[in-house]
């Protein structure tokens, strides 16, 4: 009995000094003062709509640009405002610290930058690879809950619970890639500098260059780092992309007509000869007139953008250029999901599927990379952006060019909690078809 009062006490003390914090923040001057962000919700609210998080920035995004979160020891804040937007990602980035940080697209980052097989589309595929690649998710989403979990301090001192999870997870991400690192370094001693082309060789060069530099930690922060930029983002679209597509067939129709138009075909024998010759034919060339396709994407992104939600950490006290405050400590978020609803920005429309708002006598219009924020912008824009494009618009045109894609009726589609919009876990359930006519 005393130890289940003790075990008990242990768990309440931490939530019950975060509460009173939390009221002690609530009555302090700068969360009535009126150069500060309003207070839109609280962490109450936050956790009451986890599952649907990124909608429920959206709403109070409708009333205000710019809000914050009330939590215990500090404020987030909220911004759909592209100026603000351009000062935290290039007028005065250096005070705005970094935040934080499927299959197919997994396997062409892995074997393009590491040099590695993980055979991800493979039925058999159920050993190292694949635990990988589900501890990996398994930490995504887990980091996210961090933001709302007040206790998760408490939880990773005690091992306990969402933070054991992740424990768990980090560990198996870690050896799968530490094993690699440490192959790779014995394969290149081996070979005498004939080591493979990929990236992760490179930088073990490098690393020999500086190792106290280049540790095998910093090794694995590179390709964690690429495998979220290479794997995360561009399936995630892809997904969407399929998504509003069985929304909108004007828009397929419009895209496979584009395709017939500038891809030249062969007659092939089976359907396997037909998508490789096709692939083949897709040059930067080609692939550069794809306007109407390269709109769709565009417009995919700015409705379900990869990375939903960015934060920054305030480093010092500082004032945006709407004129709020932001103090030392906070985190300042700006919210691509929000962004790509709003009506001030983006027309009466702004909800709507529309590639044509891209266009200009058919060739696609680049927006402000501080309204469009899909690939960040500044000092710290997306290198890989114009790779994800042209990732994204090969494996784009070959499925549409032999595949039709029919949404499942009944089946909703939402996302999950995530630092990246993945689709829920019942993901996108479609019947696709061949084309009869193999066009």
């Amino acid at each position: 009995m005393v130890l289940s009062i003790f075990a008990a006490a242990i768990v309440l003390l931490p939530i019950a000094l975060a509460s009173l914090l939390f009221l002690q923040n609530i009555f302090k001057s700068k969360w009535s003062s009126d150069s500060y962000p309003p207070v839109a919700a609280t962490i109450v609210g936050h956790i009451l709509n986890f599952k649907r998080i990124h909608d429920f920035y959206a709403d109070h995004h409708y009333r205000y640009k710019t809000y914050r979160l009330a939590y215990p020891t500090h404020s987030y804040v909220y911004t759909t405002d592209p100026a603000n937007v351009e000062y935290i990602l290039r007028t005065n980035f250096t005070n705005y610290g970094r935040g934080l940080l499927l299959k197919s697209t997994m396997d062409s980052i892995c074997k393009v930058g590491f040099g590695i097989e993980m055979n991800s589309l493979s039925k058999s595929n159920s050993g190292s690879e694949a635990s990988f690649a589900r501890a990996f998710d398994t930490a995504n989403g887990m980091v996210l809950w961090r933001y709302l979990d007040i206790t998760w301090k408490f939880k990773r001192y005690f091992n306990i619970g969402s933070e054991a999870i992740l424990r768990e997870s980090i560990e198996t991400v870690d050896d799968f890639i530490y094993k690699i690192i440490q192959s790779r370094r014995q394969e290149i001693s081996a070979q005498n500098g004939n080591e493979k082309p990929d990236l992760l060789s490179r930088f073990i060069r490098l690393s020999e260059e500086g190792p106290e530099k280049l540790s095998d930690k910093y090794l694995r922060d590179i390709m964690l780092n690429f495998i979220i930029a290479g794997r995360d983002t561009t399936a995630v679209t892809l997904a969407w992309f399929i998504f509003l597509l069985c929304k909108n067939p004007g828009a397929e129709e419009k895209i496979l007509q584009e395709i017939h138009d500038v891809v030249e075909e062969n007659e092939c024998g089976s359907l396997a000869e037909s998508i490789s010759m096709f692939a083949q034919g897709l040059t930067h060339r080609v692939l550069d007139k794809m306007h109407y396709l390269h709109a769709s994407l565009s417009e995919t992104l700015r409705l379900y953008p990869a990375v939903p939600v960015d934060a920054k950490h305030v480093d010092s006290d500082d004032t945006l250029p709407d004129g709020y405050g932001m103090k030392k400590g906070d985190l300042v978020n700006y919210v691509p999901y929000s962004m790509g609803r709003m009506e001030y920005l983006w027309g009466i429309d702004a909800k709507e599927f529309k590639p044509e708002r891209w266009l200009e006598n058919g060739v696609f219009q680049s927006q402000s990379p501080f309204k469009f924020t899909a690939f960040q912008a500044g000092p710290r824009i997306c290198l890989g952006k114009e790779f994800a494009y042209l990732q994204m618009k090969i494996v784009a045109a070959v499925l549409l060019r032999f595949f039709k894609f029919e949404a499942v009726e009944g089946k909703e589609v939402t996302y999950q909690p995530s630092l990246t919009l993945h689709m829920n876990e019942d993901g996108l359930n479609v019947h696709i078809k061949c084309r009869s006519d193999n066009k």
